[in-house]
């Protein structure tokens, strides 16, 4: 299947699917035309940008390095949230941490990586660390800009309009010559939906949960988890065989993630934070019910 069609096609296919079922829910998709311009900016960052440029790197590039070089993004989100005046703050231990999955990622995959070919005039791992990095602004666009309304809507509209673009950089790029009868295999059909249902409603609404209500270098550490998640299938469904350095790596992993995870961030002080009427209300409104249920 082209690439970039597949992948459009797909997310924007997610999208509908969301909004309809808001729809019939009775959900206000109304969102404010300020709201909904950046969210089509994290839209186009997360897919055109994080999507669409790995899958141009993945042509030219071995998948072990590709892994890596992705992974970079809890880095750039971590680098990101340094230098915006409310953003996060790693301490030591979330520094150690976030290293500690690429050191443990560069064991896992070492067998991979011995054997690095073809690299010379390779534009593939510019196109992997460019992925990382939009991958990274698109979350933290996400994780910054307040909207009104749920985050299913959000999420929803993200995939709507990043799932478009992509679907046009497809036909522009002229991958419709690429489409005939024998693109459309079982196992194509069913990689489509499986990733429509799986990747993008599920895998991606989790997501864009986890950023508003965790760290989000945190969040940011599935990219570290997924290939420990591809090399367990893959013993258990393909009779891949696990080796002392998948092991070994694992372990680094592990400890990394729970590094971050446990009093790896500190925030930056809220009071400092410019804080709009709409965050306003809704902070005061939380105060209520508290205070209400403390009296009660």
């Amino acid at each position: 299947m082209p690439p970039a069609l597949f992948g459009g096609t797909r997310i924007l296919a997610a999208g509908l699917a969301l909004l309809g079922y808001l729809a019939f829910r009775g959900e206000r998709l109304h969102m404010q035309r300020r709201d909904f311009y950046w969210m089509g900016l994290a839209g186009i960052c997360l897919f055109v940008g994080g999507n669409g440029l790995i899958t141009l790197a993945a042509k030219t590039l071995p998948s072990g390095l590709a892994t890596v070089l992705v992974s970079m993004s809890p880095l750039f989100l971590a680098i990101l949230e340094t230098v915006w005046p409310w953003g996060e703050r790693l301490t030591l231990r979330g520094w150690l941490g976030l290293f500690a999955g690429i050191v443990g990622l560069l064991v896992v995959l070492q067998p991979r990586l011995m054997h690095l070919d073809g690299l010379t005039g390779n534009n593939g791992p510019l196109y992997a660390l460019l992925s990382a990095f939009t991958w990274a602004i698109g979350s933290f666009v996400v994780r910054h800009h307040p909207h009104h309304g749920s985050h299913l809507t959000a999420a929803a509209y993200q995939m709507l309009i990043g799932g478009t673009a992509l679907t046009l950089v497809g036909l522009a790029a002229g991958e419709t010559a690429l489409v005939s009868p024998g693109c459309f295999t079982p196992t194509a059909i069913f990689s489509f939906f499986y990733l429509l249902a799986v990747g993008s409603l599920i895998g991606f609404i989790c997501y864009n949960w986890l950023l508003k209500r965790v760290s989000a270098v945190l969040a940011g550490t599935y990219a570290y988890v997924n290939p420990l998640v591809a090399i367990v299938v893959g013993w258990w469904l393909g009779n891949e065989e696990l080796s002392a350095w998948i092991f070994g790596g694992m372990f680094i992993i592990v400890t990394g993630v729970a590094l971050v995870r446990f009093g790896g961030v500190r925030h930056a002080t809220m009071i400092d934070k410019p804080v709009s009427k709409g965050e306003a209300l809704e902070q005061d409104t939380e105060e209520t019910w508290e205070c209400e249920g403390v009296s009660g």
